[in-house]
């Protein structure tokens, strides 16, 4: 949603008599944008409120003398209102129409007092058309007033204000940075940016160009790498931008054929006919076989940055938290469309169970993630990978919530190959110098990491004794790993002979 497309949805709800908005957002700067944009238009006054400030009239209401800090003071509290039941107190009784901007509010709610004093005026202000917006990084509001309240959604910064950011932090560093951008790269530089809020994309974009007095094309890659930063401190999802995606997968012909078809269907030409992009894969299958490295190359074959969600970081301890974040994660997604979205072992997250331990937590979350992946519109294909196929629902197999699910079994002696090749290469050995064919036939029954810990144990063991990698050293590692195709030969030849049975091979 464009922020002309907010301020218009904002400016019906106030006009159709919701006296409640809740937003949660840690954007204030954008509210207050939101809310000036709107009242403009609305002719209404703006009055803002904190703990720290008290009630006081907006410096950017509508026909306020003190706008944008002109006389270079703020206006002046009104009364004793920074206690919150003081505030509320001289709000009642108030006839005219403005609205009201209570910061970091929602934690005062927990007072029984003030959470009736706040429905009253609220009641109030529903016959009147003035509103409370009530703002907060984090609100999880008292179930009376849950119900009365609408929540806003604010989305992360639009395109559109992230181009008038760059300009906005350019013309206020002035000389200090010179700026040599052709118009493809400030289209790289905003993609870049999609994901941050305002403040921080004009914070890296400044700090890029005052790092050496220059905003120019190679700073994109500053930018990118301060991104990938920011979303894993944000603690819900991992961010792997396209150019940095090296992974590298041996075998997988079936998989990569099947992507180079699925990537038409994000074509001009697929939209023509009306044809639905493609939503995702899951990939089930033996562990350590190669599902996170297909999702990672599901992004580099189709040169789009990678999302990787964690199913451990969504859960808390809060009733309701869990389903908030991930919502958060899936926002953050859209915001960064398009891109693929990695959901890494999702039976842990949306699996089955009992329903004892996490009070049916596990299946709201399904059904939330189900609901978004029929209902999204952006272009997020999503990659989900599991092992276990027992705990997965029912309902996530069924033909069309995923275009296919492809089973990942251990690699066939060609596969193998691949996998031996890639690893010592990418450890500077020279693939003629071993008996590949011993090798090849020595794995059977291993798995691609089980392939990768034998290269890596025998090169340590070869560091250790001052020498040169070799087939024998590797094949000493190999006999003494036992893979875990034998040591869990049951589960295994289950799991094999269901998958083989009802999905597709990544052959």
């Amino acid at each position: 949603m464009s922020f002309a497309s907010s301020v218009r949805h904002f400016q019906t709800l106030v006009i159709s008599f919701h006296s409640i908005i809740a937003i949660e957002t840690v954007e204030e700067e954008r509210v207050e944008t939101l809310i000036h944009t709107a009242c403009k238009d609305l002719q209404m006054m703006v009055f803002e409120w904190s703990v720290a400030q008290g009630l006081m009239r907006s410096p950017g209401s509508p026909g306020n003398r003190w706008r944008n800090g002109s006389d270079g003071q703020r206006p002046t509290p009104i009364g004793k209102t920074t206690d919150p039941l003081d505030m509320l107190r001289h709000l009642d009784g108030i006839t005219y129409r403005a609205i009201y901007w209570l910061k970091d509010f929602g934690r005062h709610l927990k007072d029984p007092v003030v959470a009736r004093q706040f429905r009253e005026v609220a009641h109030q202000f529903s016959f009147n058309r003035s509103t409370l917006v009530i703002t907060e990084d984090s609100m999880r509001l008292p179930s009376p007033l849950h119900q009365e309240a609408v929540y806003f959604d604010l989305k992360l910064p639009s395109p559109d204000e992230l181009y008038q950011t760059i300009s906005q932090v350019m013309r206020n560093l002035g000389s200090r940075a010179k700026v040599d951008l052709s118009p493809e790269d400030i289209h790289a530089l905003v993609q870049a940016m999609r994901g941050m809020t305002l403040k921080q994309a004009r914070q890296v974009i400044a700090y890029a160009a005052l790092a050496d007095g220059k905003l120019i094309a190679t700073d994109v890659e500053r930018v990118v790498q301060r991104k990938a930063q920011v979303i894993h401190e944000g603690g819900l999802l991992d961010y792997l931008p396209a150019a940095a995606n090296m992974a590298q997968l041996g075998g997988f012909q079936g998989l990569k054929a099947w992507l180079q078809r699925a990537w038409v269907g994000f074509s001009p030409e697929a939209h023509r006919y009306n044809l639905p992009a493609p939503k995702g894969i899951l990939i089930v299958g033996v562990q350590g076989c190669g599902k996170s490295l297909a999702a990672k190359t599901v992004a580099r074959q189709w040169k789009l940055p990678l999302l990787k969600l964690d199913a451990g970081r969504l859960y808390d301890k809060y009733i309701g938290e869990s389903e908030k974040n991930f919502h958060r994660a899936v926002t953050m997604a859209e915001t960064m469309a398009p891109v693929v979205l990695w959901i890494d072992e999702i039976e842990k997250s949306m699996g089955q169970t009992s329903g004892e331990g996490d009070g049916g937590l596990s299946r709201r979350l399904f059904g939330s993630f189900l609901t978004w992946l029929q209902e999204k519109s952006q272009d997020i294909f999503v990659v989900a990978t599991a092992n276990d196929l027992s705990q997965l629902p029912p309902e996530l197999l069924r033909k069309g919530r995923f275009d296919e699910i492809f089973f990942v079994d251990l690699p066939d002696a060609a596969e193998r190959q691949a996998i031996l090749e890639i690893h010592l290469q990418r450890r500077n050995q020279a693939i003629s110098t071993f008996h590949l064919d011993t090798l090849v036939q020595a794995t059977e029954g291993f798995s691609g990491a089980e392939i990768e810990h034998v290269i890596n144990a025998a090169l340590y063991r070869a560091l250790y004794e001052q020498r040169q990698l070799d087939t024998a050293l590797l094949l000493h590692e190999i006999t003494s790993t036992v893979p875990l195709s034998i040591a869990r030969r049951e589960d295994m030849q289950r799991l094999r002979a269901l998958a083989q049975e009802r999905f597709v091979t990544v052959r």
